[in-house]
């Protein structure tokens, strides 16, 4: 997985009746893209630091 600041990290939900996560990168921690993440939530959680997992995805900010 690999992500530049300001694509979006979509979490989707493991449990029926449990929204997904939407969030904004706004730092990655790596040279090459890499894992951890700062996203900052759409939900109104803030900020925090992210090792997505397999249920995670990365969507481009220009597509």
């Amino acid at each position: 997985m690999h992500a530049q600041v300001g694509d979006w990290l979509v979490v989707k939900s493991s449990s029926t009746g449990r929204r997904g996560r939407r969030g904004v990168i706004t730092d990655v921690r790596s040279g090459d893209g890499s894992p951890p993440y700062i996203v900052r939530w759409l939900d109104g959680d803030g900020e925090a630091m992210v090792y997505p997992g397999s249920d995670a995805v990365i969507v481009a900010a220009d597509g």
